[in-house]
């Protein structure tokens, strides 16, 4: 009797790489609610903006980039990482003193041409990571970019 087959595929999606903003992206507002906070309304506020940010979540995986963001509804926007033409890595000072970055891509998808992951704790790795991801399912697919003059 012959062995079963593995079922699953050589490339089968993994996860690279999970994660939410950074709350520093609300520094200074936190700290003015903290103030102010015998006013009451701007512990609501503050409260507010964690949410927003507690409700952010990036997965790169081997083939795409999942972005989920709602705090009562949610949405999640998939683009294939062999869209994905140029990555940029920007570290504003605010971020830099929490070891944070934005990484923006540009990309061939019509429905989000540049996407911002926003303060992403430890962006320097994380952008490498992303990078040869995209350029492995580059050559898995055999995809170029083509640039136009």
């Amino acid at each position: 009797m012959p062995a079963p087959t593995d079922p699953t595929p050589a490339t089968a999606e993994e996860i690279i790489w999970s994660g939410s903003p950074s709350q520093a992206t609300y520094f200074g507002t936190y700290i003015l609610c903290v103030l102010l906070c015998p006013l009451v309304i701007p512990i609501f506020f503050a409260l507010w903006r964690y949410l927003q940010i507690r409700s952010i979540h990036y997965e790169i995986t081997t083939q795409r980039l999942k972005i989920t963001n709602g705090l009562f509804s949610k949405r999640t926007e998939e683009v294939e990482l062999y869209r994905v033409q140029d990555t940029t890595l920007e570290e504003p000072f605010k971020l830099r003193m929490f070891h944070a970055g934005n990484i923006l891509l540009a990309t061939h998808d019509l429905s989000t041409p540049q996407i911002v992951l926003q303060a992403l704790p430890g962006a320097k790795a994380i952008r490498e990571r992303l990078r040869t991801a995209i350029e492995a399912v580059r050559d898995r697919k055999r995809v170029r970019m083509v640039e136009n003059e």
